[in-house]
């Protein structure tokens, strides 16, 4: 079968290798401004971020070949769940580890030391709120997680579209 990849398939693409990238480089790759690699040295042990590190790089290499599996083609539902479902947990949990403690306080005060140490050094274009400011490199990976997830969305939505698009082409064209 011919594969049929849209623009929206190779957007998602990207976004998540944008997102392995993030993975693999954000604790060990010194970014400039962007990030403290001896700040989360002095936070986390090796074998800590080496876990992490892996935990991380792993589910996006999980996406992103279930993505290779079946971009161009028609997505079972089970696959189209998958992506939907895996990466929106994961945009869970940086809602609730970021964005709901900048944003309303909850849990800020647990995390507000330590994100100090590890990221007040580094680029923030957000003010600091209830002890807390999300800082750049985090935000984009949330950005793209998120424009990831409304793409799969998208390709999730449109995929039966098209197929009764060709469905009904074929019909035409018999009779």
């Amino acid at each position: 079968m011919k594969r049929d990849i849209r623009v929206s398939e190779k957007a998602l693409l990207f976004g998540y290798s944008f997102i392995l990238l993030f993975m693999l480089v954000q604790d060990w790759v010194p970014l400039g401004p962007l990030n403290d690699l001896e700040a989360i040295a002095a936070e986390n042990s090796t074998s800590e971020l080496i876990v992490v590190t892996l935990i991380g790089v792993v589910q996006i290499l999980i996406l992103m070949g279930l993505l290779l599996l079946f971009v161009g083609k028609r997505y079972p539902i089970w696959a189209k769940l998958w992506l939907i479902i895996h990466p929106s947990c994961i945009f869970a949990g940086a809602l609730m580890s970021w964005w709901v403690p900048y944003f309303f306080g909850i849990g800020a005060e647990e995390r507000a030391e330590r994100y100090d140490t590890m990221f007040g050094d580094t680029h923030s274009f957000l003010p600091i709120m209830n002890g807390i400011a999300p800082n750049t490199l985090h935000s984009l990976f949330h950005a793209v997680l998120l424009i990831c997830i409304i793409l799969t969305i998208y390709i999730s939505v449109t995929d039966r579209k098209k197929r009764d698009m060709v469905f009904e082409n074929k019909k035409a064209s018999i009779n």
